[in-house]
């Protein structure tokens, strides 16, 4: 049988929020791209944008969020778990797909795993399986590890992601040759370079950090101070999603709900949209511990990581320690500009240059590796029913899988509705969202409340 990179992969995403599914898709372009010093004399075929799949569920981007990422897939499909391993599985005598990116959440990652173990037993020929982290990995480092082993390639967004993550595989005494390291593949645009007359600080908000009404309302309120403070200064709130729309991570006091009646300064505004556009007018980053700060120190804009409400594991701003980067409301209203420290950048692989160029280069040889096989071994999770048997089952039963990985009886459903009747579900499952997001932004934070009384 021919190798598989005689031709242009065809490479399938399975996201389950906005930003999985950025990370999933950029992933794949690069994937795609021909490893740098290789020979540029052999022809090639453009590399293809990947089929999307994106996991039903909470966190479901809208086609506003899916836009704002700016990546157009062949295909765009929401798609249960086992409706994915239908549409992922033999086509015409051969897999549909040449690789397969997990863009999941930990637990959907080992459901997929075992799903589509359970699809291709034993050594057999068989898309390889692409999974990793989408920016800074601050929490829950063993667990979120461990539910994304089984993969071809676990992918680590940095030298220092790498060690730790061979480091708590073989801390269980599990196979750590899939972590290979790359780099966050959204990081890019042009240098920054301070424009005359433009002054412009931007804060990049996160859905859950902090968490508190509270918090959120003191960053809230030291943004607008710093506004005032500097009446020539634009200042900027970019905010990740607009209400009654869901991320990653669940946001109970959206920013933009906590400055309705605030007295705002005319230099101070709202921001939607692509980062890379914001970046390109921000002469000061700002954040608690988002990946934007990531994305401004890789383009040498000058970025802050506050330490307002403390240096902690809980925030993700500890993940900065080193960076040169921590520094506090005062210290920026007083004029302060972080300069980061170069030995840190190159260790999270966010180093300006040509550094960044070749880093996919070691994915794109280990993809090479596997691609040219006849045939791949069986997909073995370290979790399984002797390792986890507490565990595992009911992470699959989440996704309506069986312990042994496969679907459910009705987890699939045999016959799409058409015409009318799918206008009626995809309307009732809207409705259903929006209601179970109303109930988190508004509903949730009230009873909280009066808990609290």
């Amino acid at each position: 049988m021919p190798s598989r990179t005689d031709s242009r992969l065809r490479i399938a995403v399975l996201a389950d929020s906005d930003t999985r599914w950025k990370w999933g898709a950029l992933t794949a372009r690069r994937l795609a791209e021909q490893a740098s010093g290789a020979d540029s004399a052999a022809p090639r075929p453009a590399a293809p944008e990947p089929d999307g799949f994106l996991l039903r569920g909470r966190a479901t981007p809208t086609p506003r969020q899916l836009a704002e990422v700016g990546v157009s897939p062949n295909a765009l499909r929401e798609v249960t778990m086992a409706q994915f391993f239908d549409m992922a599985g033999e086509l015409n005598g051969r897999s549909a797909y040449d690789v397969i990116v997990l863009a999941l959440v930990g637990g959907a990652a080992q459901a997929a795993l075992h799903g589509l173990a359970a699809r291709w037993p034993g050594h057999t020929r068989r898309p390889v399986i692409v999974t990793g982290y989408v920016g800074v990995v601050y929490e829950k480092l063993a667990d979120g590890l461990l539910l994304r082993h089984g993969a071809d390639v676990v992918l680590a967004n940095s030298r220092h992601d790498a060690e730790r993550f061979r480091a708590v595989y073989e801390g269980v005494g599990a196979d750590a040759s899939a972590v290979t390291e790359a780099a966050l593949p959204f990081l890019g645009g042009a240098a920054y370079q301070p424009e005359p007359g433009r002054d412009t600080v931007v804060f990049a908000a996160q859905p859950s950090v902090p968490e508190s009404r509270a918090d959120r309302q003191y960053l809230l309120r030291r943004l607008v101070d710093h506004a005032r403070r500097h009446p020539g200064r634009e200042v900027v709130l970019k905010l990740r999603s607009k209400p009654g729309e869901h991320t990653t991570h669940i946001e109970e006091h959206p920013f933009q709900r906590l400055a309705k009646g605030m007295d705002l300064p005319p230099n101070f505004s709202l921001a939607y949209g692509n980062m890379g556009e914001v970046l390109d007018r921000t002469d000061l980053l700002v954040t608690v511990s988002s990946t934007a700060a990531l994305e401004s120190l890789h383009r040498s804009v000058p970025t802050a990581v506050l330490t307002d409400l403390g240096v902690r594991e809980v925030l993700g701003n500890h993940h900065f320690l080193g960076s040169g980067c921590l520094a506090s409301w005062d210290r920026l209203d007083a004029g302060h500009r972080p300069a980061p420290d170069a030995d840190w950048l190159a260790a999270q692989g966010v180093a300006p240059g040509e550094a960044y160029h070749r880093a996919f280069d070691q994915v794109r040889e280990r993809m090479s590796e596997l691609l040219s096989k006849e045939s791949l071994p069986p997909i073995a999770p370290y979790y399984n029913a002797a390792t986890a048997p507490g565990y595992l089952p009911g992470i699959l039963a989440r996704h309506h899988l069986a312990p042994d990985g496969t679907p459910l009886p009705g987890a699939a459903p045999t016959n799409e509705p058409t015409g009318l009747r799918r206008v009626i579900r995809d309307a009732v499952r809207d409705a259903a969202r929006g209601a179970y997001r109303h109930g988190v932004q508004r509903v949730a934070p009230v009873i909280r409340r009066m808990g609290e009384l």
